[in-house]
Protein backbone atom coordinates (compact mmCIF):
# COMPACT_ATOMS: atom_id res chain seq x y z
CA UNK A 1 0.00 0.00 0.00
CA UNK A 2 1.25 3.46 -0.91
CA UNK A 3 0.32 6.31 1.43
CA UNK A 4 -1.14 9.33 -0.37
CA UNK A 5 -1.92 12.91 0.58
CA UNK A 6 -4.17 15.01 -1.66
CA UNK A 7 -4.33 18.80 -1.47
CA UNK A 8 -7.15 20.39 -3.43
CA UNK A 9 -9.24 17.24 -3.37
CA UNK A 10 -12.57 18.89 -4.28
CA UNK A 11 -11.20 20.68 -7.36
CA UNK A 12 -11.11 19.31 -10.89
CA UNK A 13 -7.69 17.63 -10.61
CA UNK A 14 -8.44 16.52 -7.06
CA UNK A 15 -11.69 14.76 -7.97
CA UNK A 16 -10.05 13.05 -10.95
CA UNK A 17 -7.20 11.95 -8.67
CA UNK A 18 -9.79 10.44 -6.34
CA UNK A 19 -11.29 8.58 -9.32
CA UNK A 20 -7.91 6.97 -9.96
CA UNK A 21 -7.36 6.19 -6.27
CA UNK A 22 -10.85 4.68 -5.91
CA UNK A 23 -10.21 2.29 -8.79
CA UNK A 24 -7.10 1.03 -6.98
CA UNK A 25 -8.06 1.04 -3.30
CA UNK A 26 -6.04 -2.14 -2.85
CA UNK A 27 -2.87 -0.19 -3.67
CA UNK A 28 -3.42 3.29 -2.23
CA UNK A 29 -4.32 4.61 1.21
CA UNK A 30 -5.43 8.24 1.45
CA UNK A 31 -3.85 9.45 4.69
CA UNK A 32 -4.65 13.16 4.41
CA UNK A 33 -6.57 15.56 2.22
CA UNK A 34 -7.82 19.13 2.04
CA UNK A 35 -11.54 19.77 1.60
CA UNK A 36 -13.59 22.63 0.17
CA UNK A 37 -16.84 24.46 0.80
CA UNK A 38 -19.12 21.84 -0.79
CA UNK A 39 -20.34 19.60 2.05
CA UNK A 40 -21.58 16.89 -0.30
CA UNK A 41 -18.15 16.53 -1.91
CA UNK A 42 -16.43 16.72 1.46
CA UNK A 43 -18.58 14.00 2.98
CA UNK A 44 -18.21 11.76 -0.06
CA UNK A 45 -14.44 11.96 0.35
CA UNK A 46 -14.50 11.37 4.11
CA UNK A 47 -16.98 8.49 3.88
CA UNK A 48 -15.26 6.80 0.93
CA UNK A 49 -11.57 7.20 1.76
CA UNK A 50 -11.60 7.67 5.56
CA UNK A 51 -8.42 9.77 5.87
CA UNK A 52 -6.60 10.19 9.17
CA UNK A 53 -6.31 13.98 8.80
CA UNK A 54 -8.33 16.47 6.76
CA UNK A 55 -8.02 20.22 6.27
CA UNK A 56 -11.18 22.33 6.25
CA UNK A 57 -11.29 25.63 4.43
CA UNK A 58 -13.11 27.62 7.12
CA UNK A 59 -13.06 27.67 10.91
CA UNK A 60 -16.88 27.69 10.96
CA UNK A 61 -16.91 24.16 9.47
CA UNK A 62 -14.88 22.69 12.31
CA UNK A 63 -17.55 21.90 14.92
CA UNK A 64 -19.84 20.13 12.45
CA UNK A 65 -17.14 17.89 11.01
CA UNK A 66 -15.51 17.09 14.35
CA UNK A 67 -18.86 15.91 15.71
CA UNK A 68 -19.76 13.88 12.63
CA UNK A 69 -16.30 12.32 12.09
CA UNK A 70 -14.72 11.97 15.56
CA UNK A 71 -12.07 9.52 14.30
CA UNK A 72 -10.59 12.06 11.87
CA UNK A 73 -8.19 14.85 12.90
CA UNK A 74 -9.36 18.15 11.42
CA UNK A 75 -7.16 21.19 10.75
CA UNK A 76 -8.11 24.49 9.13
CA UNK A 77 -6.97 26.94 6.46
CA UNK A 78 -3.50 27.59 5.10
CA UNK A 79 -1.89 26.40 8.32
CA UNK A 80 -3.90 23.21 8.04
CA UNK A 81 -2.42 22.58 4.59
CA UNK A 82 1.03 22.85 6.16
CA UNK A 83 0.06 20.40 8.92
CA UNK A 84 -1.06 17.83 6.38
CA UNK A 85 2.16 18.31 4.41
CA UNK A 86 4.16 17.75 7.61
CA UNK A 87 2.14 14.73 8.79
CA UNK A 88 4.34 12.03 10.25
CA UNK A 89 3.60 9.16 7.86
CA UNK A 90 5.72 8.95 4.70
CA UNK A 91 4.13 8.84 1.28
CA UNK A 92 3.41 10.82 -1.87
CA UNK A 93 1.68 14.20 -1.78
CA UNK A 94 -0.49 15.22 -4.73
CA UNK A 95 -0.59 19.01 -4.90
CA UNK A 96 -3.72 19.94 -6.86
CA UNK A 97 -4.19 23.33 -5.21
CA UNK A 98 -4.86 26.37 -7.36
CA UNK A 99 -2.52 29.35 -7.26
CA UNK A 100 0.24 30.51 -4.97
CA UNK A 101 -1.37 28.78 -1.97
CA UNK A 102 0.30 25.61 -3.21
CA UNK A 103 3.90 26.77 -2.70
CA UNK A 104 4.45 26.35 1.04
CA UNK A 105 2.69 22.97 1.34
CA UNK A 106 4.99 21.65 -1.40
CA UNK A 107 8.08 22.85 0.40
CA UNK A 108 6.96 21.50 3.78
CA UNK A 109 6.07 18.13 2.25
CA UNK A 110 9.55 17.94 0.69
CA UNK A 111 11.14 18.78 4.06
CA UNK A 112 9.13 15.96 5.64
CA UNK A 113 10.50 13.50 3.08
CA UNK A 114 7.38 13.05 0.96
CA UNK A 115 7.57 12.62 -2.80
CA UNK A 116 5.53 15.15 -4.79
CA UNK A 117 3.05 14.68 -7.65
CA UNK A 118 2.71 18.27 -8.82
CA UNK A 119 -0.28 19.83 -10.55
CA UNK A 120 0.35 23.24 -8.98
CA UNK A 121 2.34 25.20 -11.57
CA UNK A 122 2.85 28.16 -9.25
CA UNK A 123 5.16 26.14 -6.99
CA UNK A 124 7.89 26.07 -9.64
CA UNK A 125 7.00 29.39 -11.27
CA UNK A 126 7.45 31.29 -8.00
CA UNK A 127 10.27 29.34 -6.38
CA UNK A 128 11.66 26.82 -8.86
CA UNK A 129 15.30 27.24 -7.82
CA UNK A 130 14.46 26.95 -4.12
CA UNK A 131 12.23 23.90 -4.65
CA UNK A 132 14.93 22.14 -6.69
CA UNK A 133 17.46 22.83 -3.94
CA UNK A 134 15.16 21.21 -1.38
CA UNK A 135 14.45 18.24 -3.66
CA UNK A 136 18.17 17.56 -3.85
CA UNK A 137 18.81 18.21 -0.15
CA UNK A 138 16.02 15.89 1.06
CA UNK A 139 16.42 13.39 -1.83
CA UNK A 140 12.76 13.59 -2.73
CA UNK A 141 11.22 12.86 -6.15
CA UNK A 142 8.90 15.22 -8.03
CA UNK A 143 6.51 13.88 -10.68
CA UNK A 144 4.63 16.31 -12.96
CA UNK A 145 0.86 15.86 -13.36
CA UNK A 146 0.13 18.59 -15.92
CA UNK A 147 -0.70 16.82 -19.17
CA UNK A 148 1.98 18.71 -21.10
CA UNK A 149 4.76 18.11 -18.60
CA UNK A 150 3.78 14.49 -18.11
CA UNK A 151 3.96 14.11 -21.89
CA UNK A 152 7.41 15.71 -22.09
CA UNK A 153 8.62 13.64 -19.15
CA UNK A 154 7.52 10.46 -20.94
CA UNK A 155 9.27 11.45 -24.16
CA UNK A 156 12.63 11.90 -22.40
CA UNK A 157 12.41 9.07 -19.86
CA UNK A 158 15.66 7.06 -20.11
CA UNK A 159 17.02 9.50 -22.71
CA UNK A 160 20.33 11.36 -22.42
CA UNK A 161 19.66 15.06 -21.90
CA UNK A 162 22.63 15.89 -24.14
CA UNK A 163 20.68 14.45 -27.08
CA UNK A 164 17.71 16.83 -26.68
CA UNK A 165 17.48 19.54 -29.34
CA UNK A 166 14.30 21.21 -28.05
CA UNK A 167 10.97 20.58 -26.34
CA UNK A 168 7.61 21.71 -27.67
CA UNK A 169 4.54 22.34 -25.52
CA UNK A 170 1.21 22.28 -27.32
CA UNK A 171 -1.60 24.74 -26.60
CA UNK A 172 -5.29 24.37 -27.41
CA UNK A 173 -5.68 28.14 -27.67
CA UNK A 174 -8.41 28.23 -25.02
CA UNK A 175 -11.97 29.50 -25.17
CA UNK A 176 -11.24 32.39 -27.54
CA UNK A 177 -8.70 30.84 -29.87
CA UNK A 178 -10.69 31.80 -32.99
CA UNK A 179 -11.31 35.41 -31.94
CA UNK A 180 -9.27 38.45 -32.89
CA UNK A 181 -7.97 40.83 -30.22
CA UNK A 182 -10.68 43.34 -31.13
CA UNK A 183 -13.36 40.71 -30.55
CA UNK A 184 -12.04 40.05 -27.03
CA UNK A 185 -13.38 43.39 -25.81
CA UNK A 186 -16.94 42.08 -25.57
CA UNK A 187 -16.46 38.53 -24.24
CA UNK A 188 -18.19 37.46 -21.03
CA UNK A 189 -17.18 35.34 -18.06
CA UNK A 190 -19.58 32.64 -19.24
CA UNK A 191 -17.86 32.60 -22.63
CA UNK A 192 -14.40 32.45 -21.05
CA UNK A 193 -15.28 29.47 -18.85
CA UNK A 194 -16.31 27.30 -21.82
CA UNK A 195 -13.08 25.53 -22.73
CA UNK A 196 -13.43 23.61 -26.01
CA UNK A 197 -11.37 20.55 -24.98
CA UNK A 198 -10.93 20.24 -21.22
CA UNK A 199 -13.08 20.35 -18.08
CA UNK A 200 -10.99 22.38 -15.62
CA UNK A 201 -11.35 24.74 -12.69
CA UNK A 202 -12.31 28.37 -13.26
CA UNK A 203 -8.88 29.92 -12.71
CA UNK A 204 -6.98 27.59 -15.04
CA UNK A 205 -9.72 27.91 -17.69
CA UNK A 206 -9.31 31.70 -17.71
CA UNK A 207 -5.52 31.28 -17.78
CA UNK A 208 -5.95 29.05 -20.81
CA UNK A 209 -7.98 31.74 -22.57
CA UNK A 210 -5.31 34.41 -21.95
CA UNK A 211 -2.54 31.86 -22.64
CA UNK A 212 -1.03 32.68 -19.24
CA UNK A 213 -1.46 29.01 -18.43
CA UNK A 214 0.94 28.15 -21.24
CA UNK A 215 3.36 30.81 -20.05
CA UNK A 216 3.39 29.28 -16.58
CA UNK A 217 3.98 25.88 -18.19
CA UNK A 218 7.01 27.20 -20.07
CA UNK A 219 8.58 28.42 -16.83
CA UNK A 220 7.64 25.15 -15.11
CA UNK A 221 9.23 23.13 -17.93
CA UNK A 222 12.41 25.19 -17.62
CA UNK A 223 12.73 24.09 -13.98
CA UNK A 224 11.52 20.52 -14.42
CA UNK A 225 13.82 19.64 -17.30
CA UNK A 226 16.70 22.09 -16.74
CA UNK A 227 16.36 23.52 -20.25
CA UNK A 228 17.11 27.07 -21.31
CA UNK A 229 14.09 29.02 -22.59
CA UNK A 230 15.58 29.08 -26.08
CA UNK A 231 14.96 25.33 -26.24
CA UNK A 232 11.32 25.39 -25.08
CA UNK A 233 8.76 26.19 -27.78
CA UNK A 234 4.98 26.48 -27.85
CA UNK A 235 2.66 25.69 -30.75
CA UNK A 236 -1.09 25.83 -31.27
CA UNK A 237 -2.77 22.45 -31.55
CA UNK A 238 -6.56 22.72 -31.37
CA UNK A 239 -7.32 19.04 -30.87
CA UNK A 240 -5.32 18.57 -27.61
CA UNK A 241 -4.28 15.09 -28.73
CA UNK A 242 -0.52 15.67 -28.88
CA UNK A 243 0.45 17.03 -25.47
CA UNK A 244 4.19 17.43 -25.89
CA UNK A 245 7.03 16.71 -28.31
CA UNK A 246 10.79 16.35 -27.89
CA UNK A 247 13.17 16.87 -30.81
CA UNK A 248 16.49 15.02 -30.67
CA UNK A 249 19.76 15.89 -32.36
CA UNK A 250 19.59 12.85 -34.67
CA UNK A 251 16.36 14.10 -36.29
CA UNK A 252 14.03 11.93 -34.22
CA UNK A 253 10.88 13.47 -32.76
CA UNK A 254 9.08 11.75 -29.90
CA UNK A 255 5.52 12.82 -29.14
CA UNK A 256 3.10 11.80 -26.42
CA UNK A 257 -0.53 11.45 -27.51
CA UNK A 258 -3.68 10.61 -25.54
CA UNK A 259 -7.32 11.55 -25.15
CA UNK A 260 -7.98 14.74 -23.19
CA UNK A 261 -8.35 13.03 -19.82
CA UNK A 262 -6.31 14.19 -16.82
CA UNK A 263 -6.66 10.80 -15.16
CA UNK A 264 -4.01 9.51 -17.56
CA UNK A 265 -1.13 11.76 -16.38
CA UNK A 266 -2.38 11.47 -12.79
CA UNK A 267 -2.16 7.68 -12.96
CA UNK A 268 1.26 7.86 -14.59
CA UNK A 269 2.59 9.91 -11.68
CA UNK A 270 0.98 7.66 -9.05
CA UNK A 271 2.09 4.35 -10.54
CA UNK A 272 5.45 5.33 -12.04
CA UNK A 273 7.47 3.44 -13.23
CA UNK A 274 4.57 1.02 -13.78
CA UNK A 275 1.54 1.57 -15.98
CA UNK A 276 -2.04 0.41 -15.37
CA UNK A 277 -4.77 -0.63 -17.75
CA UNK A 278 -7.08 2.22 -18.68
CA UNK A 279 -9.88 1.61 -21.15
CA UNK A 280 -9.66 4.83 -23.15
CA UNK A 281 -8.50 4.34 -26.71
CA UNK A 282 -7.56 7.32 -28.84
CA UNK A 283 -9.13 7.54 -32.27
CA UNK A 284 -6.71 9.49 -34.44
CA UNK A 285 -8.21 12.03 -36.80
CA UNK A 286 -6.62 14.87 -38.72
CA UNK A 287 -4.16 16.67 -36.47
CA UNK A 288 -3.26 20.30 -37.06
CA UNK A 289 -0.52 22.53 -35.71
CA UNK A 290 -0.08 26.26 -36.03
CA UNK A 291 2.80 28.56 -35.20
CA UNK A 292 2.23 30.54 -32.03
CA UNK A 293 1.13 34.16 -32.51
CA UNK A 294 2.71 36.13 -29.67
CA UNK A 295 0.93 39.33 -30.71
CA UNK A 296 -2.40 37.56 -30.25
CA UNK A 297 -1.31 36.11 -26.88
CA UNK A 298 0.90 38.78 -25.24
CA UNK A 299 0.93 37.08 -21.83
CA UNK A 300 2.73 34.09 -23.33
CA UNK A 301 5.33 36.43 -24.81
CA UNK A 302 5.61 38.11 -21.40
CA UNK A 303 6.15 34.74 -19.71
CA UNK A 304 9.22 33.99 -21.82
CA UNK A 305 10.61 37.44 -20.98
CA UNK A 306 9.91 37.03 -17.26
CA UNK A 307 11.33 33.50 -17.23
CA UNK A 308 14.59 34.72 -18.75
CA UNK A 309 14.76 37.59 -16.24
CA UNK A 310 14.33 35.16 -13.36
CA UNK A 311 14.62 36.45 -9.83
CA UNK A 312 11.38 37.77 -8.38
CA UNK A 313 9.77 38.54 -11.76
CA UNK A 314 7.95 35.20 -12.25
CA UNK A 315 6.38 35.74 -8.81
CA UNK A 316 5.35 39.29 -9.77
CA UNK A 317 3.71 38.09 -12.98
CA UNK A 318 1.97 35.18 -11.27
CA UNK A 319 0.69 37.34 -8.40
CA UNK A 320 -0.68 40.01 -10.75
CA UNK A 321 -2.36 37.33 -12.83
CA UNK A 322 -3.95 35.60 -9.83
CA UNK A 323 -5.42 38.88 -8.61
CA UNK A 324 -6.56 39.94 -12.10
CA UNK A 325 -8.26 36.60 -12.78
CA UNK A 326 -10.05 36.83 -9.42
CA UNK A 327 -11.27 40.31 -10.33
CA UNK A 328 -12.55 39.03 -13.69
CA UNK A 329 -14.32 36.04 -12.14
CA UNK A 330 -15.91 38.43 -9.61
CA UNK A 331 -17.18 40.64 -12.47
CA UNK A 332 -14.92 43.52 -11.43
CA UNK A 333 -12.93 43.96 -14.66
CA UNK A 334 -13.19 43.00 -18.32
CA UNK A 335 -11.36 40.03 -19.83
CA UNK A 336 -8.91 42.21 -21.75
CA UNK A 337 -7.99 44.03 -18.54
CA UNK A 338 -6.39 40.85 -17.17
CA UNK A 339 -3.57 41.33 -19.68
CA UNK A 340 -3.32 45.07 -19.01
CA UNK A 341 -2.93 44.60 -15.26
CA UNK A 342 -0.36 41.82 -15.53
CA UNK A 343 1.77 43.59 -18.12
CA UNK A 344 1.66 46.86 -16.19
CA UNK A 345 2.82 45.31 -12.92
CA UNK A 346 5.63 43.37 -14.56
CA UNK A 347 6.90 46.40 -16.50
CA UNK A 348 6.95 48.61 -13.39
CA UNK A 349 8.54 46.23 -10.89
CA UNK A 350 12.25 46.25 -10.14
CA UNK A 351 13.72 42.76 -10.20
CA UNK A 352 15.26 41.10 -7.13
CA UNK A 353 17.77 38.41 -8.04
CA UNK A 354 17.94 35.30 -5.87
CA UNK A 355 14.96 36.23 -3.67
CA UNK A 356 14.48 34.43 -0.38
CA UNK A 357 11.40 32.34 0.24
CA UNK A 358 10.10 35.05 2.58
CA UNK A 359 10.55 37.72 -0.09
CA UNK A 360 8.68 35.55 -2.60
CA UNK A 361 5.76 34.99 -0.23
CA UNK A 362 5.58 38.61 0.95
CA UNK A 363 5.80 40.15 -2.53
CA UNK A 364 3.23 37.71 -3.87
CA UNK A 365 0.77 38.70 -1.13
CA UNK A 366 1.49 42.43 -1.33
CA UNK A 367 0.92 42.58 -5.08
CA UNK A 368 -2.31 40.63 -4.90
CA UNK A 369 -3.62 42.79 -2.05
CA UNK A 370 -2.67 45.99 -3.88
CA UNK A 371 -4.37 44.99 -7.12
CA UNK A 372 -7.55 43.86 -5.39
CA UNK A 373 -7.75 47.13 -3.42
CA UNK A 374 -7.13 49.20 -6.54
CA UNK A 375 -9.60 47.56 -8.92
CA UNK A 376 -12.42 46.18 -6.79
CA UNK A 377 -15.63 48.13 -7.23
CA UNK A 378 -17.03 49.52 -4.04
Amino acid sequence: MKNLYLLGSTGSIGMQSLDVIKQHMDQFLLIGCSLGSDDSKNEYILNTFKPEIACLRFEKQLKYYQEKYPMIQFVVGDQGLIEISQYSKSGLLINALSGSTGLMPTIEAIKSGKDIALANKETLVMAGDIVKKYLKEYQVKLFPIDSEHSALWQTIDHEDKRHIKKMVITASGGSFRDLTRDQLKDVTKKDALCHPNWEMGAKITIDSATMMNKGLEVIEAHHLFDLDYDFIETILHNQSVVHGLTYFIDGTIKASLSVSDMRIPIAHALFYPDRVLYDQELELSDLSFKKMDFDRFPLLKLSYKVGRQGGIMPTVMNAANEAAVKLFLDDQISFINIENIVISYVENFKNILNPTLKEIIDINQNIQDEILRKYEKR
